[in-house]
């Protein structure tokens, strides 16, 4: 079975959350299987091992998930793009738009360094508020938006649009 196969047997929907209306594509049931997660991370390894990447970023929460382990083994820093108000430093924010309202996220001034390629890892791609919110604080730094990962897109919802003002190289794993 392939990858995608395998992964959308394992994500449940969970209706009306956040809000009703929202069909909520939930991965925490792939940290169930540690085979599975294996290969997920394997996979990304394979996908990124002979890019030039200086640092993967994570959106909080689930972008750390895979992000984190897919820069330790790739040899590069992880940088943390977190909700406001949870990082101790000096920050930078931004706010955007979500489906269902509106947020903020911060990171440290110097998590990234002028000119590093930056690969932006989180679960989902629905509007493409938050990664889009992410590319714009690591371009505040001075580095650059490598390209975009995504565990989950949600097409139907078009975010890879917002993001193609920043890179055209976005992947994702699960289309929905």
């Amino acid at each position: 079975m392939i990858l995608e196969d395998k992964l959308k047997s394992v994500i449940r929907d969970v209706p009306d959350f956040p809000k009703p209306g929202i069909l909520f594509k939930d991965i925490s049931t792939i940290m169930l299987d540690p085979v599975l997660s294996k290969e997920i991370l394997m996979e990304l390894v394979e996908q990124y091992a002979n890019n030039q990447i200086d640092a993967v970023a994570g959106i909080e929460s689930r972008g750390f998930l895979f992000g984190y382990p897919l820069a330790i083994e790739l040899g590069i820093p992880f940088i943390l793009i977190r909700k406001k108000g949870k990082l101790p430093y000096k920050k930078i924010s931004h706010s955007y738009e979500l489906e269902y309202g509106s947020a903020v996220i911060e990171m440290h001034e110097d998590a990234v360094c002028k000119g590093q390629k930056v690969l932006i890892h989180d679960d989902l791609l629905a509007t493409g508020g938050s990664a889009d919110a992410a590319a714009e604080l690591i371009k505040k730094c001075g580095g650059s938006v490598y390209g975009f990962h995504f565990l989950v897109a949600l097409q139907f919802l078009n975010g890879e649009e917002k993001l193609q003002k920043h890179s055209s190289n976005i992947v994702n794993l699960v289309c929905y």
